[in-house]
């Protein structure tokens, strides 16, 4: 993918980044998907970028209902099927209510991204218990009653081998930050990695029956979530510093890779971490020194 347009000084531009178009190839067809967290951001990228791909869709929310059932509506235009269903992912009931839900709805699911996510930031020494719990509660324990749910229902099923080869693909919705510290950000970079180890262990106990687990990791990706990071020159050529690749991720770039991993593509990888990120993960502080 190309780079954003460059100024003639050199430095990327932020209001301009284009993806190509590309088409997504129907590797997922008849294959009902769970997004978490789909009403907005890579949440809603990612549901319709599985529906570009053949899949139909359970789009969750928790809060305003609008956004959730608009993403499902477009999902429909495109000849999709999709139903919207609230649940908080850090309560059991909610999550056990949503599963039923879906597979009431289509039968069955084959695929659960787990992308439901928060901040709340604060320094170390000012970080309050319920700013800890509440982002520990989605970030991590939602992805862990999500992921026990589909394992659930994945083998119930088995393998269907007219539709896929795996019985169920689990995709986790990580971060740079599994990886790199972030200071004023303690409890969700504990969160994210904690998620990793999360999926290495359960993709371990699962790959035997044929159920694969694995993360995406992005980087910076232009959501409405960090819009200080990118809106203005200033904060974009200063965010750019942390990028190698030199442009901001957008939401759909995050969307074709959990596409290809949950297709057959993809079927001999599990227990990995794919990270998005333009290169944040290489450490560019030491491209020109250390």
């Amino acid at each position: 993918m190309p780079n954003d347009p460059v100024t003639p000084g050199g430095s990327p531009t932020p209001y301009d980044a284009q993806l190509p178009e590309v088409t997504y190839p129907k590797t997922i067809v008849g294959q009902p998907a769970l997004v978490t967290g789909a009403a907005s951001g890579i949440g809603k990228a990612t549901a319709l970028g599985l529906a570009r791909a053949g899949a139909d869709v359970v789009v969750n929310y928790d809060g305003d209902a609008a956004p959730a059932e608009d993403v499902a509506h477009q999902i429909e235009a495109m000849g999709g099927r999709a139903i919207a269903i609230m649940a908080d992912v850090s309560k059991e009931d909610d999550v056990t209510a949503m599963f039923a839900k879906a597979v009431d709805h289509f039968g069955t699911l084959h695929i659960v991204v787990s992308n439901a996510g928060l901040q709340r930031d604060s320094p170390f020494e000012q970080m309050t218990l319920e700013q800890w719990n509440m982002v520990i509660g989605v970030n991590l324990t939602g992805q862990f009653l999500c992921a026990r749910a589909a394992t659930r229902e994945f083998k119930r099923r088995g393998v269907d081998a007219k539709l896929s080869v795996a019985a169920g693909k689990i995709i986790c919705m990580s971060s740079v930050h599994q990886e790199i510290p972030w200071a004023g950000h303690a409890n969700y970079a504990s969160s994210k990695g904690g998620v990793m180890l999360l999926m290495k262990s359960i993709a371990q106990e699962l790959a035997p029956h044929r159920i694969r687990v694995n993360s995406v990791a992005p980087g910076a990706i232009r959501t409405p979530i960090n819009t200080s990071a990118w809106s203005t020159p200033e904060a974009y050529a200063e965010l750019m510093r942390l990028v190698p690749y030199k442009r901001i991720g957008e939401p759909d770039d995050i969307a074709r890779a959990v596409a290809w991993l949950a297709s057959d593509a993809a079927d001999y990888i599990t227990g990995a971490t794919l990270f998005v990120d333009g290169g944040m993960t290489l450490y560019p502080g030491f491209a020109t020194g250390g």
